[in-house]
């Protein structure tokens, strides 16, 4: 098993994931950590065996990491856990599993899930990629949700962005059958992009049609951010998928 913490004992940065383009390895993300408080420290220490998955590279066996066999919900690159947090109170019945790769984040959602006496959350500080290729069974999900990734706006850098065809056949082979893919962005170019690769991508079929969104979803709590974004004009594009 992989120790995530450091002789120090703080969290050891997680390895970034990179893809292949050609011969040349881009990454997806860039660690932006920020300052990690001694609350988030703490919450390392003391929440972390409670609420963390280390990640192994190998099957996990969900059912004995949370101690019952439930629909089990994973939302990627989860920011500070706002939407994880209020689905897994409001939807007590299914398991919810977060990855996010920036401490900061993960530091507060563990403080929040150990305030909440949270029963059916577990977290992995690593790279979605990995945990998905190596450590969740294919057909095992009833739920993935992608909200707000990095847009890479920039157009030399579109190619860094985590949604790409490759990633969404990954993302269909881990759902269930019937299970459900929901995507959303502030960026319209990058909902473009989206529309372009799932609607192309086999074994899913948009629930509004070819390049269609829906309202935002009740499961999906607006966001600080997207208000203030909407104030300022900006849209917001849910995309919701069904495992055909």
């Amino acid at each position: 098993m992989t120790d995530p913490f450091s002789s120090d004992g703080r969290k050891a940065p997680p390895k970034p994931f990179t893809i292949t383009e050609g011969q040349r390895k881009v990454r997806s993300f860039v660690l932006r950590q920020g300052r990690f408080t001694d609350a988030q420290q703490r919450a390392f220490d003391e929440s972390w065996p409670r609420f963390g998955l280390d990640y192994t590279g190998q099957p996990r066996d969900f059912d004995a990491a949370f101690g019952r066999k439930a629909p089990r919900i994973l939302e990627i690159g989860f920011g500070n856990g706002e939407a994880l947090r209020f689905s897994a109170q409001r939807d007590p019945g299914r398991d919810h599993i977060g990855i996010e790769v920036h401490a900061p984040g993960v530091g507060r959602l563990l403080n929040a899930l150990a305030e909440d006496g949270a029963r059916n959350v577990r977290l992995y500080h690593h790279d979605a990629v990995e945990v998905l290729q190596h450590e969740v069974a294919d057909g095992s999900l009833d739920e993935i949700r992608v909200y707000f990734p990095d847009p890479w706006h920039k157009k030399r850098h579109h190619k860094r962005r985590l949604l790409n065809p490759e990633f969404a056949t990954l993302l269909v082979r881990k759902l269930a059958p019937d299970g459900r893919l929901h995507l959303a962005t502030d960026w319209q170019d990058y909902a473009g992009q989206m529309w372009d690769v799932l609607d192309a991508t086999a074994g899913i079929a948009n629930r509004a049609g070819p390049r269609g969104a829906v309202a935002r979803p009740d499961w999906r709590p607006q966001t600080h951010f997207e208000t203030r974004g909407q104030k300022l004009g900006h849209g917001v594009w849910d995309l919701l998928y069904d495992r055909c």
